[in-house]
């Protein structure tokens, strides 16, 4: 058991419990960058009618990767506490891979701004993912979105971070 001395504090808690906003107006502003991955699996079948085209709701890579760019840049009207951050680029790619069968999904999000954007990362894969599943459950309704999560980042105070691609 840790002792008390050594537990973080709690950022967005005040004094009395209740979930704040933290104040990030003292920091810097720097470049923020943070990249997102998931994936999504799917049978045979399915992954051969999306990379085909023969879909019965359209273009399911297309809708789903501008879904993920929408999300991004909503994301602190979804996730409680998020700071509306102003977002300079949103990429989003959803690659095939047979092997699955399905698609890996990796957003990449940067911003100039006094905190992070691993949020808006993991916002964008997680809507694209969802939007590929809405798009494609006509054809298949045990499409599973699997290892959502932060790849890297880098700027902010906290430093760099570098996860295993898996």
């Amino acid at each position: 058991m840790q002792h008390p001395s050594e537990i973080p504090s709690l950022t967005h808690l005040n004094s009395q419990g209740e979930a704040l906003m933290v104040d990030v107006s003292a920091k810097e502003i720097t470049r923020r960058q943070a990249v997102a991955v998931g994936r999504v699996r799917m049978a045979a079948t399915t992954f051969e009618a999306i990379e085909t085209g023969n879909t019965p709701k359209g273009d399911v890579l297309a809708t789903a990767r501008i879904a993920g760019i929408m999300a991004a840049k909503q994301t602190s009207q979804l996730i409680p506490l998020c700071h509306p951050l102003p977002l300079h680029k949103v990429d989003v790619k959803i690659l095939p891979n047979p092997q699955l069968p399905g698609y890996h999904i990796q957003a990449s999000v940067t911003t100039k701004a006094e905190t992070g954007v691993e949020m808006e990362a993991l916002t964008a894969v997680s809507v694209a993912a969802l939007t590929l599943y809405d798009m494609a459950k006509g054809l298949e309704k045990s499409i599973q979105i699997e290892s959502i999560r932060l790849l890297s980042k880098t700027g902010g105070k906290s430093g760099d971070y570098l996860g295993n691609e898996e």
